[in-house]
């Protein structure tokens, strides 16, 4: 728990790029380091892409390839040219005296970078996600030690990450841990179940609110209005004409989705003829 500093925002494509690269190191490799991208504002610093960085690493000292860190750095920027050097990652659960060596590089590519420290290994039974921030202490004049001081982490996501979220939530309850994408038509039916939920959620609020069963809350009142505020004045009939129409032209691409599928391949088969 953080007492000051920014709060750490992370999605989830950065998580998994994490865990792709601590299954895919090196035989012998305890951990696997890298360089974290995002923005930062006055509150935030908000982590939105990484790649990882090779380096060897033992008990007496650390190598790390700082050119490849570099050029991979250069090809990030031509790709999101907004997206900065903001601190670096490790796998594991504890930060040791390799990792202060490491902190003095980014140091000088960031300024103030944070230390993502991710536990692929589970040793708590989860896997424990912490930010952290150095300071010096000290004596003047003396040796300085660096101190690191933990963050608050937050998880967020964009629209199109939600998707990808959702399918590895789903994975939890099936025995093989797999789960296939679903069809457009299906999404459409989950995302109206969800929505079904939730204005049973809400209605059931309201009307214990007004029998008085719960107590009024200012803040859930003022969301609940923004939320009637944001619906469109229409029909119920022009909603389901609109809505049918909708629905219609989903149904023919998926048609025209589906014949293209079935003519590349009929295609190929007959090209091995």
């Amino acid at each position: 728990m953080s007492v000051f500093g920014p709060v750490v925002k992370i999605h989830p494509v950065v998580l998994a790029s994490i865990c792709d690269s601590y299954e895919r190191r090196n035989e012998g490799a305890s951990r696997v380091i890298g360089t974290i991208l995002g923005t930062i504002d006055k509150h935030s610093i908000e982590v939105t892409n990484c790649f990882s960085v090779p380096h060897n690493e033992s008990e007496d000292e650390v190598a790390v390839d700082m050119e490849f860190a570099k050029n991979m750095y250069e090809l990030h920027k031509r790709v999101s040219p907004t997206e900065v050097i903001i601190g670096w990652y490790a796998t594991g659960f504890d930060i040791t005296e390799h990792s202060v060596l490491i902190h003095e590089y980014y140091s000088r590519e960031a300024t103030n970078p944070i230390h993502l420290t991710v536990d692929t290994a589970l040793q708590s039974g989860k896997m424990n996600i912490r930010a952290y921030v150095s300071a010096q202490m000290g004596v003047p004049g003396k040796t300085v030690g660096v101190m690191f001081t933990p963050l608050t982490v937050k998880y967020i996501y964009y629209d199109t990450e939600r998707i990808g979220v959702d399918l590895l939530q789903r994975t939890r309850v099936t025995p093989s841990r797999t789960k296939g994408l679903t069809s457009d038509l299906s999404q459409v039916g989950s995302a109206a179940s969800r929505i079904q939920d939730m204005l049973t959620t809400v209605l059931a609020y309201i009307e214990d609110v007004l029998s008085g069963k719960v107590t009024a809350d200012n803040s859930v009142g003022r969301f609940l209005m923004d939320l009637v505020n944001k619906v469109p004045t229409i029909s119920a009939e022009d909603f389901e004409n609109m809505l049918n129409s909708n629905i219609n032209d989903l149904l023919m691409v998926t048609y025209l989705s589906n014949l293209t599928q079935a003519q590349i391949a009929l295609n190929e088969k007959l090209v091995l003829l």
